[in-house]
């Protein structure tokens, strides 16, 4: 009989197996050794949207300019710690500049998670690149234009289409349904293994993504199909290697790079979500057992 293998939330940073991290990337990134990383995967919260009750959370600033400064920070060091070769994949949803609104539905509803209605941040038009009220912000493209403006490569924008929309009851435009993922790489001679994932047909894969919500039940507000992070992994790396979530939430990227055999390393801000991914991570090894 195997030995039932445990994942600790640790802070020391070694790059064995899985290490899942709980405190302020922006402090514990600088610990990751240099070009020791395949790749990233991950979906920073999105501004004004959520209280993930942390003082030091992104998404909370003031102003969406500060978002995007905070972000491009982020992922300087994320750019430090990859490989020549590595990419990162960065999911990031938009939102609506707004004079007044909260509501059940949509991208301003208060959500029961909301202790400080952090969604009355996107109910004020900032006061920053021409928003006027009800201006889709762009937030997505704002973030990847900030990251090629500071030495990312910007390759693909893949469309994450959304099996499940949020429910919104707008009258004036359609109900949003989509969201970006951006693939930017170190250097143009980067790892891609377009064999590893293709379309049904065995053509190559799409920059498309027609993707369910996972049926969790993990208490995380925010998380991102596993099959999001099993196809960027996929992509982006090769067995034993070992990838990134700097926001690592509920742990998705770090239950699929353990079904997929890479190595990894979560950091979260909220114990309580780092506490979350023990369990889901922990849930996968012990059914691999059984086989």
């Amino acid at each position: 009989m195997k030995k039932v293998e445990k994942i600790k939330i640790t802070n020391s940073i070694q790059l064995t197996d899985l290490q899942i991290l709980n405190g302020d990337c922006l402090k514990i990134l600088p610990g990751i050794p240099p070009e020791s990383l395949q790749c990233c995967i991950t979906s920073p919260p999105y501004w004004g949207l959520r209280d993930y009750n942390h003082s030091a959370q992104i998404g909370a600033e003031q102003s969406p300019v500060q978002y995007v400064e905070n972000l491009v920070n982020v992922f300087r060091e994320v750019h430090r710690v990859l490989r020549k070769d590595g990419t990162l994949w960065l999911n990031i949803g938009d939102g609506y500049a707004r004079n007044g609104g909260t509501g059940n539905c949509g991208p301003n509803a208060i959500v029961g998670n909301t202790k400080k209605l952090i969604q009355k941040r996107n109910c004020k038009v900032p006061n920053c690149w021409g928003l006027k009220d009800r201006d889709l912000m762009g937030l997505p493209w704002r973030v990847a234009f900030a990251l090629q403006e500071d030495g990312w490569i910007l390759r693909s924008r893949i469309t994450w289409i959304k099996k499940t929309a949020m429910p919104e009851s707008v009258k004036n435009r359609p109900t949003s349904a989509t969201e970006e993922i951006f693939l930017m790489s170190k250097s143009t001679s980067y790892y891609y293994d377009s064999k590893a994932v293709r379309e049904s047909t065995g053509a190559n894969l799409r920059n498309y993504w027609l993707l369910g919500p996972d049926v969790s039940g993990n208490g995380h507000p925010a998380t991102f199909p596993r099959e999001l992070a099993r196809r960027c992994i996929l992509l982006g790396s090769k067995v034993g290697d070992a990838v990134l979530d700097p926001f690592g939430g509920s742990g998705t990227t770090g239950v699929a790079a353990k079904e997929l055999e890479r190595k990894a390393i979560l950091i979260e801000i909220n114990p309580k979500y780092s506490k979350i991914s023990k369990k889901r991570i922990n849930n996968v090894i012990q059914k691999s057992l059984r086989f």
